[in-house]
């Protein structure tokens, strides 16, 4: 059967197999917002020994972890639209917190509903429009709230006039209320669903259910050593010319940031030294953010439950993921939006016990956006040709990368200097390397803060305290990682012609001469002067 969906701006293509329902699998989507590697047990972290993810580290017992999986942009509404339309947040448009997906470009879910499943989005949206593609929709407005949400519904107003509220409730309990309502009395058992499961926790400012208040109470919470120690860490763009701007880039844990960090937050004792109000301010940060992340644990538990109840566990593509990482001290940061690894970094698991083997890892390269792509595969809807992502189905099914699998991974942060004063960068991460620019400048090159290069060389680095770019012996990566990196550039169609102000910024200190660094010094001088004096 082939299926067009007009739009206003192209056609969307879908082909899809002859198989009926019944032999298609339903296709589960679970993503957190802000869940990072290291709040896992499967992904061995520091964190791994506090055990806060007993039932999502089934998936990965059961099926495949990828240890390379990557968003392009790490903030929520671009890496949202990212899987929703399989592009680049320079192709859908989502750049930054105010973009948005109209139904017509709702590419996922319109596919899998004219390929003949039943869908279904409950949770966090975050896209602005209405989510009409989609069969049934129950999704918080905006951020939406921890305690009592409300959630926009399908109804005789307007969209997004029809919402129902849940009073007294945790919205982890909420969203999985709803879809287990959707799966027992919403689901047309004719048709295979495609559910998409999103809680809004453990993002920021992490509260928790009362039920959790014990959890971790009596635990001093495993520390990252780069809380602490990294010498070597940064460049003229991250801690300015002699380290002049480390109390203004990138919002702290610590004190280090006086407009932005969780010491003052969370109104540590000012008494206290700047590094044991800085150990006591991690250390509440941690724990309220991993009640949450247990709170989702244990609500996954009901979900799989039921799953497991009726029959449909292992009829059912499970995949768990995160919208990005999260900084959970590394740093000295807090939030996303760096390339850094713990930021950059998504949690992916798939569990599909029919045909992926159970136990399995990858280190293949993938990105959010071919997450759309492979569940589509799964379902047996070949990718629309309005997606740039391509389908990683066979990876998960045999362990081996296709051999013309992509070996880089693209990122892009747009929101110069926005809430948690990261500068604007672009980036390229292989397996070994990760190289990333700092242009430093607003989508209209504006509010510019110094440019810089950082090279990590992630095989003997991997917590990235060691910037390589001007090591002599790194001269060859680093020159081969340029080149690579506008070659990629270019593939995924990020040439600049939709911001041409930054991409002369970028343009201009992309050799990093010695004439470019000594105006990058000019910058961060001049870039400190501009800061209130209340901050200097």
């Amino acid at each position: 059967m082939i299926c067009r969906i007009s739009t206003a701006m192209l056609v969307l293509t879908c082909i899809v197999t002859s198989v009926g329902a019944a032999d298609r699998p339903n296709v589960l989507f679970i993503m957190s917002d802000d869940h990072t590697t290291q709040a896992f047990g499967c992904y061995g972290s520091r964190l791994a020994e506090l055990n806060p993810t007993p039932t999502i580290d089934r998936l990965a017992k059961e099926g495949m972890l990828f240890e390379n999986a990557f968003v392009t942009n790490s903030i929520c509404t671009p890496s949202r639209a990212c899987i929703l339309t399989g592009q680049y947040p320079h192709t859908n448009g989502v750049y930054d917190l105010g973009g948005r997906i109209e139904p017509a470009r709702q590419y996922l879910a319109a596919a899998m509903t004219n390929a003949g499943y039943h869908t279904a989005m409950v949770g966090k949206w975050h896209l602005k429009e209405e989510p009409a593609a989609f069969d049934y929709y129950s999704v918080l407005p905006g951020q939406g709230k921890y305690f009592d949400p409300v959630f926009r519904i399908q109804g005789d107003q307007k969209w997004p006039n029809n919402t129902v509220q849940f009073t007294g409730m945790h919205s982890s309990d909420a969203i999985t209320d709803i879809s287990l309502k959707w799966l027992r009395e919403g689901w047309d058992r004719e048709k295979p669903f495609f559910l998409m499961h999103h809680y809004k926790a453990p993002h920021d400012f992490f509260e928790y259910a009362p039920r959790y208040e014990s959890y971790l109470a009596d635990v001093d919470i495993p520390e990252p050593d780069n809380l602490w120690e990294q010498p070597n860490f940064g460049s003229i763009a991250t801690r300015g010319a002699n380290d002049e701007l480390l109390p203004y880039i990138g919002t702290s844990i610590g004190r280090r940031n006086p407009r932005r960090n969780y010491a003052k937050h969370y109104k540590v004792d000012e008494n206290l030294s700047d590094d044991e109000a800085k150990r006591a301010a991690y250390n509440i940060y941690l724990k309220h953010y991993l009640r949450c992340v247990k709170g989702v644990d244990d609500n996954l538990a009901r979900l799989f439950a039921f799953l497991d109840d009726t029959g449909q566990m292992d009829n059912t593509v499970i995949i768990y993921t995160g919208d990005q990482g999260f900084m959970l001290g590394e740093h000295d940061y807090m939030d996303k939006r760096w390339m850094y690894e713990e930021s950059m970094h998504m949690p992916f698991l798939i569990r599909y016990p029919k045909s992926i083997p159970a136990g399995s890892r990858s280190d293949a390269i993938v990105e959010n956006v071919d997450y759309g792509p492979t569940m589509l595969d799964f379902a047996g809807v070949k990718t629309p040709a309005v997606m740039q992502g391509r389908s990683f189905r066979s990876i998960c099914e045999t362990g081996q990368e296709p051999d013309n699998w992509k070996q880089e991974a693209y990122y892009r942060y747009w929101m110069h200097m926005a809430h948690h004063d990261n500068p604007g960068h672009v980036g390229i991460r292989t397996k070994d390397f990760k190289l990333m620019f700092y242009y430093g400048c607003t989508y209209k090159g504006e509010n510019q803060t110094p440019p810089g290069w950082e090279l990590y060389d992630l095989r003997n680095d991997p917590t990235e305290v060691v910037n390589q770019y001007d090591n002599p012996e790194y001269s060859d990566v680093v020159a081969d990682l340029k080149v690579r990196l506008a070659a990629l550039r270019e593939r995924v169609g990020d040439t600049g012609s939709d911001y041409p102000a930054a991409e002369a910024v970028i343009q201009e200190f992309w050799e990093f001469d010695q004439q470019a660094r000594e105006k990058s010094a000019a910058i961060s001088q001049e870039y400190l002067q501009s800061r209130p004096a209340s901050l200097r």
